[in-house]
């Protein structure tokens, strides 16, 4: 009776969010007195595999059918229901993120499962299993029991450091029977946005908004990202402006992201913004406007124009780097 988690990796390198998931669902199965299986699928090494028991991984159940590199969330869910069957499995673990989101809710209306999406803790199992999670755009909190028989959840990413421990995990191959319907909706091309530091998974981030004033002063973030090992971010109307690409968009309509530190130079701290930074750890605010609503949601706030303020921030940096 396994703990089952779905592990995401790009050309078989395991992501980060997906080694935070199995560390999450080994906690789980500890409470539980249980075991932790990943389900893994495409194109993986096994000795890739096998290093998710540093992670807490007992188990993987690995499906090579190569149609499995493009995403399909048919196909994926197919994959999970037949681990899930194999492993009687009675809590899985997703990512809140596309794969996750588009993957779990079909696996919980397949086994009459209830479901949480985006857990920002362990579950409660004093009292049932009772999950947190984030509700009214990051606002406040809802502690939910899950009272059937399997439960189904997505973690947010970024909710717990990874710590690489000891152990390896035993491989199996898991034979699974798809329809052609599973394949139905297919991914045709794809395409990465191209940095160092993935945004999703960035414990540091630098963003700015239209108080930069233009693409040509944003060579004063890249400096500070850049010096600080940080991911760059930006709000709504800079990405609608063509600034910067759309991948970099976090908010409401944008991505999600839940860093250790997060710098906001010249964001107003409209609601809809807020809604996808307001799970980070430490929020930094640098903006001239002492109204800006972003204040009252900082830890720390700098009042005062950006472009004068992050150079001495960058040198600031530096100094401290080559004094460290």
């Amino acid at each position: 009776m396994s703990v089952l988690v779905l592990v995401e990796h790009t050309n078989g390198t395991f992501k980060k969010k997906s080694l935070e998931a199995v560390q999450y669902a080994a906690h789980i199965a500890k409470e539980m007195n249980s075991t932790v299986t990943a389900v893994a699928t495409g194109n993986v090494s096994d000795a890739a595999m096998q290093e998710l028991g540093a992670y807490g991984a007992q188990k993987v159940l690995h499906t090579t059918d190569a149609r499995l590199d493009n995403f399909s969330s048919r196909a994926f869910t197919r994959v999970m229901l037949a681990a899930a069957a194999k492993e009687s499995a009675k809590v899985i673990i997703g990512i809140h993120d596309t794969t996750g989101k588009a993957v779990t809710p079909r696996i919980a209306a397949s086994l009459k499962a209830g479901i949480v999406a985006g857990a920002v803790a362990w579950p409660d199992l004093s009292k049932g299993f009772v999950v947190k999670k984030n509700v009214f755009s990051g606002k406040g909190f809802a502690y939910v029991n899950i009272t059937s028989e399997v439960k189904v959840i997505t973690m947010m990413p970024n909710t717990y450091p990874v710590v690489k421990g000891e152990g390896s995990a035993a491989v199996e191959k898991l034979e699974v029977t798809f329809d052609d319907k599973d394949f139905a909706v297919q991914v045709k091309e794809v395409l990465k946005a191209t940095g160092e530091i993935p945004l999703s998974e960035a414990e540091l981030v630098v963003s700015g908004g239209r108080g930069m004033k233009g693409p040509e002063n944003w060579g004063v973030l890249e400096d500070l990202a850049k010096e600080l090992g940080a991911a760059l971010a930006c709000s709504r109307p800079v990405a609608d402006s063509h600034w910067r690409p759309h991948n970099e968009h976090v908010g409401q309509t944008g991505g999600t992201i839940r860093p250790n530190l997060y710098i906001a130079v010249g964001i107003s701290g409209a609601i809809q913004h807020l809604a996808g930074v307001n799970g980070s750890k430490t929020i930094v605010v640098i903006n001239k406007d002492p109204e800006a609503p972003f204040f009252s949601a900082a830890n720390y706030g700098v009042l005062g124009d950006a472009l004068e303020i992050v150079p001495r921030l960058t040198e600031a940096v530096k100094k401290y780097k080559a004094n460290h």
